[in-house]
């Protein structure tokens, strides 16, 4: 397609020479005329009639979806008018960087192009430890920190197209990566806390407030805070003796705010503690019976932006009870939801976008301007930030309408991704397996603990017993070939589901089979399972392990694959163990496979919409000790 454009367009042309790959036009003279106007007082209008495009916009981002809908249509329609209104002044993805997958540069920039086209007009970079402190050498080292350098290369390829990238740092807990070094063991309260009414620590945070917001234009600053109850219960509370944590929590944020204002900048911060604070058991962060005390209000500071946090309900009058209850602090909030690519494979989308439906009605009626979604990648993160695509294209759709129009958004997820939104959706049914509730209300994640659990201990195979699990598998297998398609840019996304779901296909149910042979001494299928079962799941174990490989090294930077590399090769040196111990019993070298003579028992409590959850890697693979962890150093 070839495009002439007409209009004060300079600001706008390194953004859309950057497009021209993506959506495979070209420019110059002769071509489909497109006329470009900016306004001041609307969002955005896409226009073609009598072979001429229009499109007027308000902000550089507005054009950028613009734009993308103005092609979209031109393959398809003659003569077509388009007008949207935005509905939040901010709308955006948070991409976690903490959780050992950090974006490289290249898969940065990619992801960059699909929020211009989407429409979404920022980004929170969450770095724990992932950026460069200069002086402070353990912070973030072997753990593909960004430079400096790096972080404005990717502030100014988001400057290209009006999408501003913010930093998203934490300043009292959440640095249990950071603090585990001795080096700065003067800075540790808990494993995770920083120690509080230490000159040394506001020191540090101010090294981290100025490090981290130096690459970037935006004068926001994200300063997290979320999930700290165990402040002041480590090597403060020795020092110092005890204190309320509404009293360290105040004068902490207090004392943080000072060094903000000083940088000029704008913060937020995760608002859970005050909520939970505030609940009648201290640890409640969506208890909508919570009443915000009027001392609390009185002294929490009101120079930061409080933002709120939900990745988990579907009713849209709970989200608005508690986006009251923050008001009552004397300011609308922020809100953040989520889209559920964490501690799992799979990405349940029946839970995100019913939760980011329910969510977003609630802030356009109570007026919360300011909008993300988290894409957390707990324990590893195995997943990727990909597979959250489907679930970013609703929050656009969205920001961009009074009601959502679900057609559209199938159309639109088509257009700026490459992927419909059938291939998505298959990535819930890696953990939308029988046994789970068709409205998939809870998180359940048997992707990730068949994959893990050891064949011997079956600890999760009570939660399996009589349901369908390898045919299901087989059959995802299946469906997912027939989707892909070689040609689209990100169909190797697909490429880990489709080899685990062959590999569960055969591994999920293994240990019951196994069980039930021993239980009846059946030595011939004993013998089977060893010979022939088990060494088709090594092979097909192998297979997803280099297809993990290469997905992670064509997206992220090599640091924190290790970790995926030993789960890996832990899983496939127990299943050689598995081959000899069966051996052994079969030949009548053991006398019993004592593993075998234990009864299987619910990891947890049976629950009613899902087959079982585990958030961590070592509980799933093992009872057993893998590491002590004492409760401060």
């Amino acid at each position: 397609m070839k495009l002439t454009l007409n209009g004060d367009i300079e600001s706008l042309m390194p953004g859309i020479e950057a497009l021209k790959e993506d959506l495979r036009f070209t420019l110059g003279e002769n071509g489909i005329p497109i006329n470009i106007e900016q306004h001041s007082n609307i969002g955005l209008q896409v226009y073609f009639k009598n072979g001429v495009g229009h499109i007027h916009y308000h902000k550089t981002i507005h054009f950028f979806r613009a734009f993308g809908l103005l092609i979209e249509h031109l393959s398809n329609s003659k003569e077509f008018a388009i007008e949207e209104s935005p509905q939040f002044e901010t709308v955006g993805p948070m991409f976690d960087l903490s959780r050992n997958a950090v974006m490289n540069i290249k898969t940065f920039k990619m992801m960059i192009r699909k929020l211009a086209l989407m429409g979404l007009d920022s980004a929170m970079l969450y770095m724990e430890d992932t950026y460069e402190i200069k002086d402070e050498p353990y912070f973030g080292y072997m753990r593909g920190r960004y430079t400096e350098k790096e972080l404005k290369e990717i502030d100014d390829y988001g400057y290209l197209f009006g999408i501003e990238m913010i930093p998203c740092i934490q300043t009292l807990a959440h640095l249990e990566e950071f603090l585990k070094w001795d080096a700065v063991k003067h800075l540790r309260d808990t494993r995770g806390a920083l120690l509080l009414e230490n000159e040394e620590t506001y020191t540090f945070i101010e090294k981290m407030i100025t490090s981290a917001s130096k690459p970037f234009r935006s004068s926001r600053i994200h300063i997290g805070m979320d999930e700290a109850e165990e402040v002041g219960r480590g090597n403060y509370l020795t020092e110092n003796g005890y204190k309320s944590l509404f009293e360290l929590m105040t004068k902490h944020l207090e004392k943080v705010l000072e060094i903000v204002e000083r940088h000029d900048l704008k913060p937020m911060m995760w608002s859970d503690m005050f909520i939970k604070m505030a609940s009648s058991s201290g640890i409640d962060h969506y208890n909508l019976e919570t009443e915000i005390p009027e001392y609390m209000i009185e002294k929490t500071p009101k120079n930061v932006q409080f933002m709120y946090w939900n990745y988990f309900h579907s009713k849209e009058e709970e989200y608005i009870q508690m986006i009251q209850k923050h008001k009552a602090f004397g300011l609308t909030p922020a809100f953040a939801g989520g889209i559920w690519v964490w501690n799992s494979f799979g990405t349940n989308y029946s839970l995100s976008l019913r939760a980011t439906d329910a969510a977003l009605k609630a802030c356009k009626k109570e007026g919360v301007r300011d909008v993300f979604v988290t894409l957390w990648g707990d324990d590893g993160y195995e997943n990727n930030v990909l597979t959250a695509l489907l679930g970013l294209q609703m929050y656009a759709e969205h920001a961009y309408a009074k009601e959502l129009d679900r057609e559209k958004l199938k159309r639109r997820v088509k257009f700026c991704t490459g992927i419909d939104e059938e291939s998505f959706l298959l990535l819930s049914d890696l953990d939308e397996t029988p046994g789970v509730s068709t409205e998939h209300k809870v998180q359940t994640n048997p992707s990730k603990f068949l994959l893990w659990q050891d064949v011997l201990l079956g600890l999760f195979d009570k939660h399996i017993e009589g349901l369908e699990i390898g045919s299901h598998y087989l059959e995802l297998e299946n469906r997912i070939k027939e989707q892909r398609n070689s040609e689209y840019t990100l169909d190797y996304i697909f490429e880990v589901p489709e080899k685990l779901a062959s590999l569960l296909s055969v591994k999920s149910e293994i240990g019951l089979k196994l069980k039930k042979a021993y239980d009846q001494r059946n030595l011939s299928e004993l013998r089977h399972i060893a010979t022939t079962d088990i060494q088709v799941i090594i092979q097909k174990l192998k297979a997803l392990h280099q297809a993990h490989r290469e997905q992670w090294f064509k997206i992220n930077k090599p640091f924190g694959w290790e970790v995926i590399d030993i789960r890996y090769g832990g899983a496939e040196a127990r299943l050689n163990t598995v081959i000899k111990r069966i051996i052994d019993f079969v030949g009548g070298h053991i006398d019993q496979i004592e593993e075998l003579e234990e009864t299987r028992l619910f990891y947890s409590q049976h629950p009613a919409e899902g087959i079982g959850w585990c958030s961590y890697y070592y509980r799933m693979a093992s009872p057993n000790v893998f590491f002590h962890v004492l409760p401060i150093s």
